[in-house]
């Protein structure tokens, strides 16, 4: 049984970068729910445990470039999901039926949602992820979210299983189920087959994105820090030449604090007025005397003035603060890096700056100012789905995910985290601008569609560029950014009570 749990654990990795193989999903956890039917509970939470840590140790092993020990438990710990998963199916797998055939998927979505909350939440490589290239089916995430994409795939490994199941009872029952099943999908699909054909119009902006390259040994290195702000400004005056609206760097890009060194602020304001555009920067910002420390976004106008700033609200735990320092600071000693001392932001910050548009025939030429309204997620705040639906909500018409990922090396880091922004662009149904240290830097449209990215010889990581394209600004509000996840909230609803009926029903027996 360990091995069909393993074999679970196996085909899930490869559905996920670098594999990429995102049809093995659709009945990786098929042996699973074989491997733990028929068992005791703590059983069934063992093998799915097992199943649970083999496929994080598969997927986020990129955390060895950061800490070895963390790696490991940061693992271990998700796989408890993956246990209480296993634990909650045993009480049903005895019964074959409709309410098993949604049950799995709905139990799956709520386990999947609280991974993504409790604790700060980590809702990176959720099962909907693997997906992130099969546009028709993720379509539903306007409405359902991520997790609906999860539930569609959940219930497709559900009905093999008890399609198997029953064929080994020569038993015709399973015909409703599958075509339930069957039904529930095409549904799903065809409703992105629709919206794949939408065609998004409104103001044309265009926006450059700047990928550096800087390994993360030199980042913070003060020897360097010249050397690295000119890299920025050349291929900034290089995207330049295309005329952008916007110009974006990456996540902490600016190699020092802007409020204290004077020479560094004024270096950049002659950037901004050079390159006749504003530019939004990624930066470290001190307050109260080095009381405070923020990992920030700071838009420039093209007059070398500061427009406005973000400060980061969702930080990484154990990265750029340590949780209930009191007790957990020992776990600074294993990070190859020392963890960093930030304080969150407090405000859904929306910027907005001003585009100029030229007109003008052989006898009058005018021009007209139009409003341009965007929100910036810091590093990792795009795998959270409700903050970014509340930046939408606030009023961006786009989003920019500026980030750094040279700490995790030439692994699936990157891969994994663009498929996030993938589904934060069709939940909201706006564009999504990733500008990227190391990679990957791209545009991802209202579709999901990852239409440009900074590559050099096929590669989009570790290589330095810059690429320029026009996105359509359509301002929208789907029904997932009006009431975010209801979805999940109902798939919680009915596998408690569906839980609840079942351990009524055993007492009375």
């Amino acid at each position: 049984m360990t091995a069909l749990s393993a074999l679970s654990a196996v085909l899930l990795i490869l559905s996920f970068p670098n594999f990429n193989l995102s049809f093995l999903a659709w009945i990786a956890l098929v042996p699973l729910l074989f491997a733990i039917e028929g068992r005791t509970p703590r059983e069934a939470f063992r093998l799915a445990y097992i199943c649970g840590a083999v496929f994080f140790l598969g997927t986020i092993y990129w955390l060895i470039h950061v800490t070895l020990p963390g790696m490991i438990a940061v693992a271990l710990f998700l796989a408890l999901y993956f246990g209480l998963f296993g634990f909650a199916l045993n009480y049903v797998l005895p019964i074959t039926d409709y309410q098993l055939l949604f049950f799995i998927p709905a139990l799956w979505v709520g386990i999947e949602w609280l991974r993504s909350h409790l604790l700060g939440g980590f809702g990176w490589a959720l099962l909907a992820h693997s997906q992130s290239n099969a546009l028709a089916v993720i379509q539903i995430s306007d409405i359902t979210g991520a997790y609906g994409t999860s539930f569609l795939v959940i219930l497709v490994n559900a009905a093999i299983y008890i399609t198997i199941k029953d064929m080994k009872k020569k038993t015709v029952r399973t015909i409703p189920c599958l075509a339930a099943a069957v039904l529930v999908l095409y549904i799903s699909v065809a409703y992105g087959i629709v919206r794949m054909k939408n065609v998004f119009t409104g103001e044309t902006l265009k926006v450059s994105v700047v990928q550096g390259n800087i390994p993360q040994k030199e980042k913070w290195d003060p020897d360097l820090s010249g050397r690295i702000l000119d890299k920025y400004e050349r291929l900034t005056n290089e995207a330049a030449k295309d005329r952008p609206d916007l110009i974006v760097w990456p996540e902490t890009s600016v190699p020092g604090f802007l409020e204290t060194e004077r020479n560094l602020s004024d270096r950049m304001k002659s950037l901004a007025v050079s390159s006749g555009t504003h530019v939004l920067v990624g930066v470290p910002r001190e307050e109260d005397s080095y009381l405070r420390l923020y990992n920030s976004a700071v838009l420039f106008s093209d007059e070398g003035r500061v427009v406005d700033r973000y400060d980061k609200m969702h930080l990484v735990p154990f990265g750029e603060y340590v949780p209930f320092k009191r007790f957990l600071s020992f776990v600074e000693k294993f990070a190859k890096s020392p963890i960093g001392d930030f304080s969150p932001g407090k405000e859904y910050r929306v910027f907005k700056f001003f585009i100029e548009r030229k007109f003008g025939s052989a006898d009058a030429a005018w021009k007209l100012l139009k409003k341009a309204k965007f929100s910036c997620l810091i590093c990792f705040e795009d795998i959270f789905p409700d903050l970014t639906r509340q930046f939408v909500k606030n009023g961006a018409v786009f989003l920019v995910n500026i980030t750094n990922d040279a700490w995790f090396g030439r692994s699936s880091a990157p891969y994994q985290h663009m498929q996030c922004s993938v589904f934060r662009a069709v939940e909201n149904r706006v564009n999504v601008i990733r500008a990227a240290n190391t990679g990957i830097s791209c545009f991802i449209d209202q579709k999901g569609r990852v239409t440009d990215m900074v590559e050099s010889g096929g590669k989009p990581i570790f290589v330095d560029g810059y690429k320029t394209r026009d996105i359509t600004l359509t301002p929208t509000r789907t029904f997932y950014t009006v009431h975010g996840d209801i979805f999940a909230y109902l798939c919680m609803l009915y596998t408690g009570l569906y839980l609840w009926i079942k351990r009524r029903g055993k007492k009375k027996k």
